[in-house]
């Protein structure tokens, strides 16, 4: 009886196992002793395991969506003659959609999306009002570094605004309201006189405009609207 059971557990404990070799990447890191190469260390994130591997992922999924032509599909039946045409399909690329919530452009991440748009590397912008909002703001004054564990009552006494680990001064929100409110004053008076219909749209492109400094990714947006052929539009 102890011996079945004993042979029991042993066959539990002891399961042979699934052999997955051929069928799952190995992991395997970065060896530094190969120098520092970008691209061979980002695409090793794949087989890092744990959270790089989700980046890992990601990364190669940009990359098929950036190096992806309508001409790497075969041409459906209803297609137009257009669409048929092989300069046609080998132009026509994905269109790239970045969203991105207000904490990032809050953070040291804004830049980055500022040298997205400025290089046209995206197609379409989908964001928040903070999105928006804290852009402009970072025109106007910094940002600081602060800490998670900072107490927001006592921060507030000394007139500081706490987001996540980053310190924003009450100053900076002043500094926003004095630079929006003459530009909206202008649109109203624009939207009575010329009859312009300010959609959201229109109404960031105006500020990046307005803001006319080139740390903001509004600014670069608000160019690579005015002309055309460049194809980058914000939703908000």
């Amino acid at each position: 009886m102890v011996e079945d059971s004993m042979a029991s557990t042993r066959a539990v404990v002891f399961k042979e196992s699934e052999n997955l070799e051929g069928k799952r990447p190995k992991i395997e890191g970065y060896d530094f002793n190969q120098g520092v190469n970008y691209s061979e260390l980002l695409n090793s994130f794949v087989s890092t395991g744990f959270q790089a591997s989700n980046l890992g992922d990601a990364i190669q999924l940009v990359n098929q969506m950036l190096e992806w032509r309508l001409a790497d599909e075969e041409p459906v039946n209803d297609c137009t003659e257009e669409e048929k045409d092989p300069s046609f399909r080998e132009s026509t690329r994905c269109k790239l959609f970045l969203g991105f919530t207000s904490n990032l452009i809050s953070s040291g991440v804004r830049d980055t999306v500022r040298y997205l748009v400025q290089h046209h590397m995206v197609d379409v912008i989908v964001t928040t009002t903070g999105g928006i909002e804290e852009d402009l703001i970072k025109c106007l004054a910094p940002t600081f570094k602060g800490e998670f564990s900072l107490a927001g009552a006592e921060l507030r006494s000394r007139g500081l605004n706490r987001i996540g680990n980053l310190l924003v001064p009450n100053d900076n929100y002043c500094k926003f309201e004095d630079w929006i409110i003459p530009i909206f004053d202008k649109m109203l008076e624009e939207q009575t006189s010329e009859k312009i219909l300010w959609t959201p749209s229109k109404l960031i492109a105006r500020l990046g405009r307005e803001i006319n400094d080139e740390s903001s990714y509004l600014y670069w947006a608000s160019m690579v609207r005015t002309h055309k052929n460049l194809g980058c539009v914000i939703f908000h």
